[in-house]
């Protein structure tokens, strides 16, 4: 089985000078270490409105969420791979020493915040990785600016339209349910919060494993292993998604009460439009391929549940925080990342 529907038709690149074997499978490991990483600190997105509204046990939860992570693959096209492989830096001047830039920056920054119990995006991470290790080799020549501004796009509009979206489904679900008890209600709910819960989870495997996917097959690329056309063979598939759920099953807890309670308090009813609006977010942007932030998405959603009780139950101190690391997570992944390509530069 080989994944050749998104393969890219420009002419063969300009094959970098080869790496031994040992260091290429280590770089693979260094990529496949992010999207663990990337499971770990983002596994709240998906399990944290289950969690704080009690539907599921946290250890049940995670499972639940992995699970769903892992299989995400067989849903979506790989869109968003080839948009991470050649749409942010030319494909033509990557090389293992840019990849590993990239890389660091990305891990660098994602276990600052993961420390901090900050919800940053790993997303933002690796594309400030990317873009810092590419301007250090190449300049301004190096970005693919058409890609760079669909993705700084989403960046602002994902957690506006999950936002949006939840606030839609509660005041519509409210009109719905208007004649059930709070209780009766709340029966319902817990049974459709595991459907949406489930719904986001693949949409949390689909757009983010598929960023690794990408770095990993434009570094095979770079080194002549894909035969000329750019694609994501089945077995970096299967590998990034394995490490995506592997890092979602021993989950982040920090971040979990922080996105799950801290910003508002949720019912199971406002815990389901949460989940959903920010799923429908996320499916819609990896149809189009645009590498999204998952954190930042299911902020927007959750925040908006909050806002349609009344403006002073979203704790904003907390959202605020949530905001300013939105913001400062690319360019700060940029630098560092531009570090370690400098620091390869010296051996």
């Amino acid at each position: 089985m080989r994944f050749r529907a998104w393969s890219s038709t420009t002419p063969e690149p300009t094959i970098m000078e080869p790496i031994a074997l040992p260091l290429l499978i280590a770089l693979i490991g260094v990529a496949l270490l992010f999207d663990f990483l990337n499971g770990l600190h983002d596994a709240a997105n998906s399990i944290a409105t289950i969690v704080s509204t009690r539907v599921l046990k946290p250890h049940y939860a995670v499972a639940w969420a992995a699970f769903f992570n892992f299989i995400a693959f067989l849903f979506f096209g790989l869109h968003v791979a080839t948009t991470v492989g050649k749409g942010i830096v030319d494909a033509s001047i990557i090389d293992p020493q840019l990849i590993f830039g990239a890389l660091m920056g990305a891990i660098a920054w994602n276990l600052i915040t993961w420390g901090l119990g900050i919800p940053s995006s790993s997303s933002h991470a690796l594309i400030g990785g990317l873009l810092g290790a590419g301007l250090s080799k190449a300049g301004l020549s190096a970005v693919v600016w058409s890609g760079v501004f669909k993705t700084s796009i989403a960046i602002v509009l994902s957690p506006a339209v999950g936002l949006f979206l939840a606030l839609m489904l509660v005041l519509l679900i409210s009109w719905i349910f208007r004649r059930f008890t709070p209780q009766g209600a709340d029966r319902v709910f817990r049974k459709l919060q595991l459907v949406s819960a489930s719904l986001y989870s693949l949409g949390h495997g689909g757009n983010d494993a598929q960023k690794t996917m990408g770095i990993i097959a434009v570094l095979l690329y770079s080194q002549g292993m894909l035969g000329g056309t750019f694609h994501v063979p089945f077995w970096v598939v299967i590998s990034c998604q394995a490490a995506m759920g592997l890092g979602t099953l021993l989950g982040g807890w920090k971040i979990v009460h922080t996105m799950g309670s801290k910003i508002t308090r949720l019912t199971p009813a406002q815990g389901f439009c949460a989940e959903t609006g920010g799923a429908i977010t996320l499916f819609m942007a990896t149809h189009l391929g645009v590498p999204v932030s998952t954190t930042h998405t299911i902020t927007g959603a959750i925040v908006g549940v909050g806002a349609s009780r009344r403006l002073s139950a979203v704790r904003w101190n907390v959202a605020s925080r949530i905001v300013i690391a939105w913001v400062v997570t690319l360019p700060a992944a940029a630098v560092i990342g531009a570090l370690f390509y400098g620091l390869t530069q010296l051996f």
